[in-house]
């Protein structure tokens, strides 16, 4: 378990951690499963900073545009690479081996400015509502946490990978769908009980899992349709996705439900 936690650190984040003793699939389902662990940290820095927003005050779109600047230092803008280079992929060509190639390259496209570029300003156009009030900062950080949670589906035996090689033949198939299942129901009502302290309806939290849930499932199944599997760069598109998709929903329930 100390391996997979030191291998879910330094993949996912920028914190510096011990190498593991070793790396094999059994580390890496457990990385992936363990993967929300890792966005604590982030997540309390961010409770600071949504407290330093209303107090200051800083302008709403400031303070989202700071976010966002804090989220990709954190992980090294690492996923937001894997969702332009998914996103190259998928549109230049039906072709399985040619948009493959395409992503391995790692060259930024049309698609991939775009993609990274309107996902940001969903972000940005959540965040500043958001961080006006303490509940909504707290949905902020449970969105982080979901976010990452879909790496273990993204990684279930049911989802093969689309190479032989790299990161994502590594993890691919090593989650078994009764653990995230199991992990999934844990976090649903974690949420639930985050949500209801902070004032909101108790099922607030369930929601924003559940839609970042829709968002990451979108972008495998699309990746496996159109590359037969997932890659590296599928499980950053999978996290920026659910990410936006859930921040998105918590800024439509907190408007609903301030």
């Amino acid at each position: 378990m100390q391996d997979g936690l030191k291998l879910a650190f330094g993949t996912l984040t920028a914190i510096p951690v011990p190498a593991p003793a070793r790396i094999d699939r059994r580390v890496a389902g457990q990385a992936m499963t363990l993967a929300p662990l890792t966005q604590i940290p982030l997540a309390g820095l961010l409770l600071l900073w949504g407290w330093a927003v209303r107090e200051a005050p800083v302008p709403p779109l400031a303070a989202a545009s700071l976010t966002l600047v804090l989220i990709t230092l954190a992980t090294r803008g690492m996923h937001l690479d894997g969702l332009a280079d998914t996103a190259d992929g998928l549109s230049a060509s039906y072709d399985r081996a040619k948009a493959l190639d395409v992503m391995r390259r790692g060259n930024i496209g049309p698609s991939g400015v775009a993609a990274v570029t309107l996902v940001l300003l969903v972000d940005a156009g959540a965040l500043a509502s958001l961080l006006t009030t303490g509940s909504g900062v707290l949905l902020v950080a449970l969105s982080l946490l979901a976010s990452r949670h879909l790496l273990a589906w993204a990684c279930s035996t049911v989802v093969p990978s689309a190479r032989r090689e790299g990161l994502g033949a590594t993890v691919a198939g090593t989650v078994q769908p009764s653990v995230a299942g199991l992990v999934f129901v844990l976090l649903l009502g974690l949420s639930g009980l985050v949500t209801q302290w902070s004032g909101q309806g108790w099922w607030t939290g369930p929601v924003v899992v559940v839609g970042a849930a829709v968002g990451g499932v979108a972008v495998v199944h699309r990746a496996t349709r159109r590359l037969g599997g997932i890659t590296g760069d599928v499980l950053g598109a999978v996290i920026e996705v659910s990410l936006a998709v859930a921040l998105t929903t918590s800024a439509v329930l907190l408007s609903v439900n301030p």
